[in-house]
């Protein structure tokens, strides 16, 4: 694999916060040894969930699983900002690019300074996202990773705003929604669930997250999500 991804703004986690994802991903990993495939999506932007899949797919890939992170928001993807992720060697072709089917599949994956933990970037923003992402080439795509990763990650754009999620989701073994804590309403987060219903995806929890963490003797170790 030729391409590789520098994060340079990668924060070692508090106690907490590891603990947090490292529950994650062992909640994730005991609910089937089918779930390959999982789909990350949110009801509205901004509710942390390109955080909470990054962390998690780092925290797989820590426990010496081979993991893949594919950043499907191909509207506004925020990795490349928030981490400040940096090519080397050679100009990377992103997710955009291979499903437009102007570049293979291993043009598109990266290795990143994180052992064991791939990512596929978003590539340009695409003026028609839904139709590429409904294409049969995304499907193929991931029938192509789950052969070669023990898991793989799909961050995609809030479900409460656009459809894509619920396309991507028939793809997938299952889904999980991040919810901002005291920020989403009950009935938005009952409607995103009634899609990915609709789109028979398995879904298989919520994470709630922001969540403000009382500072008692008890739960001094444990911080806040972001």
């Amino acid at each position: 694999m030729a391409n590789t991804i520098i994060f340079n703004n990668l924060e070692e986690p508090d106690y907490g916060r590891r603990e947090a994802f490292n529950s994650l991903r062992t909640n994730l990993q005991f609910s089937g040894a089918d779930l390959k495939t999982i789909l990350f999506t949110s009801c509205c932007p901004n509710e942390g969930k390109s955080t909470v899949t990054f962390e998690l797919a780092r925290s797989i890939a820590e426990n010496g699983k081979k993991v893949v992170l594919v950043d499907a928001d191909l509207r506004k993807s925020v990795m490349l900002g928030r981490y400040k992720a940096q090519a080397i060697q050679k100009r990377v072709a992103g997710l955009s690019h291979y499903l437009s089917k102007q570049a293979k599949i291993n043009d598109i994956l990266c290795e990143t300074s994180i052992p064991g933990m791939h990512v596929i970037l978003t590539g340009p923003l695409s003026p028609n996202p839904t139709e590429l992402l409904n294409g049969p080439l995304f499907q193929e795509l991931l029938e192509l990773l789950r052969v070669s990763y023990d898991m793989v990650i799909i961050d995609s754009p809030p479900l409460g705003s656009v459809i894509d999620a619920a396309v991507i989701a028939p793809y997938c073994d299952g889904a999980v929604l991040v919810i901002e804590s005291n920020a989403t309403s009950h009935r938005l987060a009952v409607n995103v669930k009634k899609q990915l219903e609709m789109a028979d995806c398995k879904i298989l929890g919520a994470v709630l997250n922001k969540v403000k963490i009382e500072k008692s003797k008890y739960y001094k170790y444990y911080g806040e999500y972001k």
